[in-house]
């Protein structure tokens, strides 16, 4: 199995397990003040190593330096942004559940922005991911499920942070498939924490001020150092060398991971569609890391 199979199985087990954090830690602060943390501690971890790549000769063209802006602002402040205020209208299990809205746009966008397209093999994957997933949310889709119907304006939120984690990788496709993944990440993180400044500060002008327990700054240095700066490292460093559509593939892993933490953390029932849906998206990553890519001709 490639290497960046192996980065994309763990990463995805690893971003499923940030909503239940997250939900945790939104019970002591608010939505902006936690992204602003968790971008701020990405920044200090990632910046001083871009800075030290500076000596390969790594140089960004304007263009380049746009798409990273807008990386930064979209991708980073704005999914953060949106999924934090929705994570704390609605549910953890939802907001791992609701992360599907990521891969299907994935997939449908790629072709028209970036002219990549799955192999018919990877599609069959891809297709079997996204019933999986879909199995699993059938117990709580709005319109589906009674459950779920009182947070559907958090839900609303949740579904327009997957669109702006989409629009991070089609963004930031192009960028990394000609500069190393460190510089990339560093510098649309940056971008990121500049945008959620005001948003942080509104929250504390409106007095809406942090709870520093432990189990608050434990639940934010792992979202800052292993979920920002390690998990967007490790996305963006795949992403130089995986097609967008087939990295929508492996991001179906994260509901079955989200399901089956809710389970564990939050004790909420574990049912036939959760066995079902997961075995369904286990079954379409490991069709999709078997298909082979046609040979590029020059």
């Amino acid at each position: 199995m490639p290497v960046a199979y192996v980065a994309l199985i763990l990463g995805n087990i690893v971003y499923g397990s940030s909503y239940v954090v997250s939900r945790v830690v939104l019970d002591h602060m608010g939505p902006a003040t936690l992204s602003l943390l968790r971008l701020s501690i990405g920044s200090l971890v990632l910046v001083p190593l871009a800075l030290a790549r500076r000596r390969d000769g790594v140089r960004l063209s304007r263009a380049d330096r746009w798409n990273i802006f807008w990386m930064g602002l979209i991708g980073f402040a704005g999914a953060f942004a949106l999924g934090n205020w929705g994570l704390a209208g609605s549910t953890a299990t939802n907001a791992a559940l609701l992360i599907t809205v990521e891969p299907v746009a994935l997939i449908l966008f790629s072709p028209l922005v970036l002219g990549e397209r799955l192999t018919r093999r990877e599609s069959v994957g891809a297709a079997l991911t996204v019933v999986g997933a879909t199995v699993i949310v059938v117990n709580g889709i709005p319109g589906v499920s009674v459950a779920i119907v009182p947070h559907w304006r958090g839900d609303i939120l949740l579904v327009l942070s997957g669109l702006a984690y989409v629009a991070y990788s089609l963004f930031g496709r192009d960028v990394l498939a000609r500069h190393p993944a460190v510089p990339v990440t560093a510098w649309s993180i940056l971008w990121g924490t500049a945008a959620m400044i005001p948003f942080a500060a509104w929250e504390w002008v409106a007095g809406q001020r942090p709870e520093w327990t432990l189990p608050t700054v434990l639940g934010i240095l792992y979202l800052g150092l292993v979920i920002t700066a390690l998990g967007y490292l490790l996305w963006n460093w795949a992403l130089e060398r995986v097609e967008a559509p087939r990295l929508a593939v492996f991001v179906n892993i994260q509901p079955l991971v989200g399901a089956l933490l809710g389970v564990l953390c939050l004790h909420e029932a574990f049912t036939v569609y959760t066995a079902a849906g997961g075995l369904l998206i286990l079954l379409g990553v490991h069709v999709a890391v078997l298909a082979r890519r046609p040979k590029r001709t020059s």
